[in-house]
């Protein structure tokens, strides 16, 4: 216990990573609430938008309209998810403070998505790493399928170091260790976290887990006990996972801010004011929230 940190940074993906699966188009204004109630409850970064293809996410086809409407706090970090220079000029111009890029673990994944290999992937990023760094913006990497593959199945640890010093290279400020379809155990959550801590600072990563066989906590419990001490998680539990169907995707926030509690780990988060957040935008999409603890918070 001793050995945990005292104090961890939760990264809330809801508005993006959350939304973007979505059927049912959620209007700008809707989503315009959902990120100045997750700035109003204490999150120091939020990803709000994604410049890419509406043909491809049309849920997103409203981000620059978000950016602009948001009531941006002092100190808070809004985030955008940027695939190519034209997504990075569209996200400079609506004062993102940070753009993401991103690249898989999986040689297999990187084929089936965008028809290229990993090494390729990640070159294609490296004028939007310069762009990013030129104008002085926060640079994010993502590494998805770091600890399984829908389509090839396991990825080495050797896999994901790779990526990591390849994201290192180009200049990331902070790197995201994905677990996409949500198939990571503890023990080998923190075998992968103790590999890329050697390419990368422990400062600068963090873990984002999905909950599609339950595991989510008990990887970011994993990940406490070996210095980890940034997290992503989604409001609501938004977000599915398209590879396993029925499936829920992003951990909670609301069940990673109760464990934090629990463990007397600071957030600077409110968590009353996450869930009233996670009843609103479920409302909005017709369904209760995935989050256990937030539904039993809420039916206090």
């Amino acid at each position: 216990m001793n050995n945990l940190p005292s104090q961890v940074k939760l990264v809330e993906v809801g508005p993006r990573d959350g939304l973007q699966n979505e059927a049912a188009t959620i209007s700008a204004d809707i989503k315009i609430a959902l990120v100045n109630q997750l700035s109003a409850a204490g999150f120091v970064n939020i990803e709000a938008a994604a410049f890419v293809s509406p043909k491809w996410v049309p849920q997103m086809a409203t981000s620059t309209e978000v950016m602009a409407g948001i009531t941006r706090r002092p100190g808070v970090i809004y985030s955008a998810l940027t695939p190519n220079r034209q997504g990075f000029e569209a996200a400079l111009a609506a004062a993102a403070d940070e753009v993401v890029i991103f690249g898989s673990a999986s040689e297999a994944f990187s084929q089936k998505n965008i028809n290229c290999s990993i090494a390729e992937s990640i070159a294609r990023f490296a004028e939007v790493a310069a762009a990013a760094k030129a104008n002085k913006l926060r640079l994010r990497g993502s590494i998805s399928c770091a600890f399984g593959c829908p389509y090839q199945g396991d990825v080495s640890v050797e896999a994901v170091a790779d990526v990591v010093q390849r994201l290192r290279d180009l200049g990331c400020d902070e790197i995201d260790i994905a677990d996409t379809i949500g198939v990571g155990t503890a023990r080998q959550v923190q075998t992968v976290m103790q590999r890329v801590m050697q390419e990368f600072p422990l400062t600068g990563i963090s873990g984002h887990f999905h909950d599609t066989y339950g595991q989510a906590l008990a990887n970011i419990y994993a990940s406490l006990e070996v210095g980890i001490h940034i997290f992503h998680s989604s409001v609501a539990g938004l977000g599915g996972c398209p590879y396993a169907k029925g499936a829920t995707g992003n951990v909670a926030t609301e069940d990673v801010l109760f464990l934090m509690q629990g463990l007397g780990i600071e957030t600077g988060i409110d968590l009353d004011k996450v869930v009233a957040a996670g009843q609103f935008i479920s409302t909005h999409l017709g369904r209760k929230p995935v989050s256990r603890a937030g539904n039993a918070l809420a039916a206090l």
